[in-house]
């Protein structure tokens, strides 16, 4: 059976729900760079896969899922701290990414989106010339 008693734990959460802008982040991010894709994950245990949503419209990219739980008939709810409903979170993105081509993958609690980097943005690199007519740098001067 499970029990805890902690008024002061209790109080402190009330305390978060009352104040404005305190509330915590209830889709927690992590977000990286993996060769030609941006990656971010999102924490998102417990939601229906069919109710994630991911969009991007113009440079911004959001993430919608709902978590709902209602207990059966007859039990008895002795702690409820899930947060439940919707949870929206938004990315502005950058002009470097392929917008184009956005992946999502939902496994283990764990949205999963990729964003590839546009051609435009990846890195290349550049030919230096030698001014002058000159052999370019890097030339070899022996005729083969």
């Amino acid at each position: 059976m499970l029990m805890r008693f902690d008024p002061f734990r209790d109080i402190e959460r009330w305390a978060q729900q009352l104040s404005a802008g305190t509330r915590p982040a209830m889709m927690p991010m992590d977000a990286y760079r993996q060769g030609d894709h941006w990656v971010a994950l999102f924490d998102l245990p417990g939601v229906d896969p069919g109710s994630i949503e991911v969009t991007v419209e113009d440079k911004t990219l959001t993430v919608g899922a709902r978590r709902s739980w209602q207990p059966a008939e007859g039990e008895e709810v002795v702690v409820s701290e899930r947060p439940q409903g919707t949870f929206t979170r938004q990315l502005a993105l950058g002009d470097g990414l392929d917008v184009e081509h956005v992946e999502a993958t939902y496994d283990a609690g764990v949205l999963t989106v990729r964003l590839p980097v546009a051609e435009q943005a990846k890195p290349r690199k550049i030919a230096i010339n030698a001014g002058g007519g000159q052999k370019a740098i890097g030339e070899s001067s022996q005729a083969a």
